[in-house]
């Protein structure tokens, strides 16, 4: 058995293996506004319940490892003493991977991962409207557990109001598991889905992805595209020039020969079997053929 001391090894390393080992982890989508009432969006996933009276939800986004920053979620709860956490299911697992991308202050994450803005009836901060559960907070207490990179925040939360989707409920009231399809964390680009098991969706590029804002309207407002979909698609640093486009419907000429003429519902159909394989270049240049 190896056998480790925390103080003789890396922060880096250490963290690497805390968050393998300690795994699957539930995710906290939280959502906060800043002083100004500017929205933010991001995922932690040191995050659980640990009071049901009062309820009382803790996570904590920790000092970045690399540089000693803090998260503008931090900054936000400490200046508004509100949250919304929401809960991840596997619908919305690509987007809430996107919106994990450290994009500047001022952008907005529910517009970047093409999430629904809903407004909350306590607290200023928004919810998701795609989360299947909603939890509106007061913070009560936030305890900085170090000064150096990689230490914790703990943010103490106490449930407001809570808001489920009917869909996820059984005729007796309670949440049906199965339907929830929750996704939780675990080491390096895995993740676990609860009835299913783990995957992998590979982290968000460091240069920033485009977003779904900047998609063409057709592709952004797509009755073909999930929202997973639009994740995958957002996550990309530019879009295919209208040359490297046309080289590639040409070589799928024999396949397609009249993609060009398609509708976009069908070219939908098309790109989302490209993404099935993981294949988001093509898939992009399917769309803008």
């Amino acid at each position: 058995m190896t056998s480790i001391d925390p103080k003789q090894v890396s922060t880096s390393k250490l963290h690497s293996y805390l968050l393998s080992a300690v795994a699957p982890r539930p995710i906290a989508f939280a959502s906060t506004v800043d002083a100004d009432g500017n929205p933010n969006l991001s995922p932690f996933s040191f995050f659980n319940v640990f009071s049901a009276n009062p309820p009382i939800l803790i996570f904590s986004p920790a000092r970045r490892v690399r540089d000693n920053t803090v998260k503008h979620t931090l900054r936000n709860v400490e200046d508004t003493k509100e949250v919304v956490i929401n809960v991840v299911n596997y619908d919305i697992v690509h987007q809430m991977s996107l919106s994990s991308t450290e994009y500047a202050e001022d952008v907005n994450e529910f517009e970047k991962a093409g999430l629904t803005m809903v407004k909350s009836d306590i607290v200023k901060p928004y919810r998701v409207g795609e989360s299947p559960v909603q939890f509106e907070c007061k913070v009560n207490d936030i305890i900085k557990l170090g000064t150096e990179g990689g230490a914790g925040n703990l943010i103490i939360c106490e449930v407001v109001k809570m808001h489920i989707d009917n869909e996820v409920l059984d005729d007796d009231g309670s949440i049906n598991q199965q339907m929830l399809d929750l996704v939780a964390r675990a080491g390096g680009n895995y993740y676990s889905r609860a009835k299913k098991g783990f995957f992998e969706i590979p982290k968000p590029l460091s240069t920033l992805g485009i977003g779904v804002d900047n998609f063409p309207d057709h592709v952004k407002n797509s009755m073909v595209l999930t929202g997973n979909d639009l994740g995958m698609l957002a996550n990309v640093e530019n879009l295919p020039s209208a040359a490297i486009v046309e080289a590639f419907i040409k070589d799928l000429g024999e396949r397609y020969p009249n993609i060009k003429k398609t509708t976009h519902r069908q070219k939908h159909k098309l790109a989302r079997n490209y993404l099935s394989f993981g294949d988001v270049e093509s898939a992009w240049k399917i769309l803008l053929s």
